[in-house]
């Protein structure tokens, strides 16, 4: 309720029904009046007195008061029909009173009265005539200065219909910041404050006309200046093709060139490696230097796929000045898939020098190539009498096995036609020995012999046994560093696979004598005894 309302009185119709007695009070609805209207009391037979008498159309007359429910309602006309019929029946009607007003309602209808400030300047046809005429700049405020700090762009709102300013942040996509809309809401922004203003609690009250000397106006605006905002200075560097033309109408400016203030980037920093340290591959290590969680080199799929399973083998022997490395002998396995080289030596019996890997698969790097552009040896560096040298020790090839000669020929573009041929000549003599040097080499050792005569017999035994097909190819897939032994236990499963008769009396012989210690087995010797 208002202040100024200190009663109020309420206007209803009260209607009666003939037909069954009753009756009802609707009171019409005032728009915004503040309280419920519309029907007070819906129709019903209504108590007159304590003893239940109801209402009769006999009661009711102009000018006199009815009370309903502990209400009083003052009974001031009639309609015509209501008239009509009471008259017909014999009463005497009084005279129609006035309608009572209510003060507050009709003081509600007055027009408000209105304040004019004189003003020389007119707000509402600033209003009118600037509505939604909003002047677009886009600035860059430059923060690298400060720690951390970088060059962020903002577009400024300048609204014409009442000097206010606005500025929004421009969001990149992945630029980490979270889709905040404003830097700054809309306000008016004071340019020039008064001496005493200077430490006004701007963060707790708003600034007044009493604070400000001077508010930020448009032609404060300009591109290609700069403008200080709530301690940022922003730098306009472009704006929309109508704050030119506005420009151009209401200060007579036409050059507003969009200034380029995208910044060049600086040359890419060529990232240099650490030196190797020995340590692994050269590609390998350097993986550690491009990222944080370093991801294996890329392999070549299709060259592994070709090359699967397939080795050139070679016998070297070790250039040295100690006379107990002359008879030293090494495997090389040189794998085509992976280009990687392992060292074999095969154990000899009272050498003192104890026999197996010499060098896992890796790749070896040529002596003369350098750290950034390393060179591998690759299958054309091997040939009789090449000199390998492997992390500071040479070597010296002398034999190889026929499957080197085979590749050798079908890959003779590869090769230099010396290499070809050193191969070449190299196979020709061994499958010719002369007579005297085998008959020499089987007097000087009677083990060889008894060897030679065993794998004889076996195959003139077993000639026609099915599991002569493809033998040696099944020890070398188990033989992942070509030393030409394999465990026990896996040379007789593989000896199951292909059905070789192991329980035959000639051939328990030929494992015995092929077995070396440490439970391994040369399969070398063994297969011999199944091929042509």
């Amino acid at each position: 309720m208002s202040t100024e309302e200190q009663y109020r009185i309420r206007q209803v119709n009260i209607y009666y029904y003939l037909e069954d007695d009753s009756m009802s009070v609707i009171e019409p609805v005032v728009e915004n009046s503040g309280i419920l209207q519309g029907k007070l009391i819906k129709r019903q037979r209504l108590a007159k007195n304590d003893r239940g008498d109801h209402y009769h159309w006999k009661d009711l007359n102009r000018g006199i008061n009815i009370t309903i429910y502990g209400k009083t309602f003052r009974v001031v006309d009639c309609d015509q029909f209501t008239q009509v019929f009471l008259e017909s029946q014999g009463i005497e009607l009084n005279p129609p009173e006035k309608m009572a007003l209510d003060p507050y309602t009709e003081l509600r209808k007055q027009p408000l009265r209105k304040y004019v400030t004189p003003s020389d300047f007119d707000q509402l046809k600033q209003f009118l005539t600037f509505d939604k005429q909003v002047l677009r700049f886009y600035a860059i405020w430059d923060d690298t200065d400060s720690m951390y700090g970088e060059c962020r762009t903002y577009i400024i709102h300048y609204y014409l219909m009442d000097d206010t300013v606005e500025i929004r942040e421009v969001h990149e996509r992945n630029d980490g910041r979270d889709p905040f809309p404003l830097l700054m809401n809309r306000q008016r922004v004071p340019k020039v404050l008064v001496e005493n203003a200077k430490n006004f609690p701007q963060c707790v009250l708003e600034i007044s006309d009493q604070e400000v000397l001077e508010w930020y106006t448009a032609k404060d605006f300009i591109v290609g200046k700069s403008l200080t905002i709530l301690g940022r200075t922003f730098f306009i560097y472009d704006c929309d093709p109508f704050t030119r033309r506005y420009y151009k109408e209401k200060f007579g400016i036409t050059d507003l060139p969009r200034i380029d203030v995208s910044k060049r980037e600086p040359p890419p920093v060529k990232q240099e490696l650490p030196p190797y340290n020995g340590f692994g591959l050269v590609e390998d290590s350097a993986q550690n230097c491009f990222a944080l969680i370093p991801k294996a080199p890329k392999k070549d799929v299709i060259k592994m796929l070709v090359n699967d399973n397939k080795v050139l083998r070679y016998l070297a022997v070790l250039e040295s000045p100690i006379p107990e490395d002359k008879d030293r002998r090494f495997v090389f396995s040189y794998f085509l898939a992976t280009d990687m080289i392992s060292i074999f030596e095969p154990p000899v019996r009272n050498s003192g020098i104890i026999g197996g890997k010499y060098l896992g698969r890796t790749k070896v790097v040529k002596p003369y190539s350098t750290v950034d552009n390393p060179v591998y040896y690759g299958p054309s560096d091997f040939f009789i009498g090449a000199v390998i040298e492997v992390f500071g020790h040479r070597f010296i090839i002398l034999d190889t096995d026929e499957y080197v000669l085979k590749y050798m020929e079908s890959n003779a573009a590869q090769y230099s036609p010396e290499a070809l041929a050193s191969i070449q000549n190299h196979v020709r003599k061994r499958e010719a020995p002369a007579p005297e040097a085998e008959s020499k080499q089987t007097e000087k050792d009677p083990g060889v012999q008894e060897l030679e005569a065993l794998i004889d017999t076996i195959q003139k035994q077993l000639k026609d046994h099915s599991c002569k097909d493809n033998i040696r190819e099944a020890f070398q897939i188990y033989d992942k560093e070509a030393s030409g032994y394999v465990d026990r236990d896996m040379f007789f499963k593989i000896c199951e696979s292909l059905n070789v008769p192991v329980d035959d009396s000639l051939v328990k012989e030929l494992i015995r004598m092929c077995s070396h210690g440490e439970g391994k087995i040369n399969y070398y010797n063994f297969v011999r005894a199944f091929s042509n």
